[in-house]
């Protein structure tokens, strides 16, 4: 261990990403009693379809500790979490046999980037992407700054709010390419399918996404 690890561990000893037990020396990330635990979703339900999307993944439910996980990572710049939530994405990725060209992710908008500080969802493609040996690359931008999908209703609505947000920002690199679409969340799929839709007509020739978790069981 670095000495400046060992002087943060002192200062701010580790904790679990999801419960927020101390952690035991050695052990990063999860505590063993989430590793058992956590809302995993079974594996022969991991997989979802949406349209424009080959296939969509997410290790997780979003529910209990991964749901207050998730909020402290997106609002409270828990950004190390994206650590271990990229090894969770990563397994479900494998264990499901998804092989791509590139990674990319759902952008935040400039407003909501300035006041956050940082976009959620590229630190978890970016770290994917290491971990996976591929281009990561942004390739969708957001056109204008929506209200979050969380408090805007019914599916029709979700898919209405999202409508035409998103342009592609690097088609040569989207063209004839199979591209893998992250995300942290993924509840009715209408983000996913608005923009893996605005991939497609780059010229992708296929969108897998993956996500840490999903609302419905």
């Amino acid at each position: 261990m670095r000495v400046i690890d060992w002087i943060l561990d002192l200062i701010y000893p580790p904790r679990c990403a999801f419960c927020r037990r101390l952690l035991p020396d050695g052990v990063r990330g999860v505590c063993a009693f989430c590793e058992k635990k956590l809302p995993y979703v079974p594996h022969d339900a991991q997989q979802r379809s949406f349209k424009n999307i080959e296939k969509c993944l997410a290790p997780l439910y979003y529910e209990g500790s991964v749901r207050q996980s998730l909020h402290r990572y997106k609002f409270s710049s828990l950004t190390a979490y994206a650590d271990i939530y990229s090894e969770f994405m990563g397994k479900c990725i494998d264990e499901n046999g998804i092989s791509c060209d590139i990674i990319t992710w759902i952008p935040l908008s400039r407003r909501r980037l300035r006041k956050r500080g940082y976009d959620q969802a590229e630190l978890l493609a970016r770290l994917i992407a290491r971990r996976q040996g591929l281009n990561c690359a942004r390739l969708l931008k957001k056109l204008r700054d929506n209200p979050p999908q969380s408090g805007t209703g019914s599916p029709e609505k979700r898919r209405a709010n999202v409508k035409g947000i998103y342009s592609c920002t690097e088609p040569e690199l989207v063209k004839d390419k199979t591209v893998l679409l992250v995300d942290d969340i993924v509840t009715t799929g209408a983000t996913l399918s608005e923009a893996a839709g605005v991939l497609k007509k780059a010229g992708a020739a296929g969108v897998y996404c993956a996500a840490l978790a999903r609302s419905a069981r």
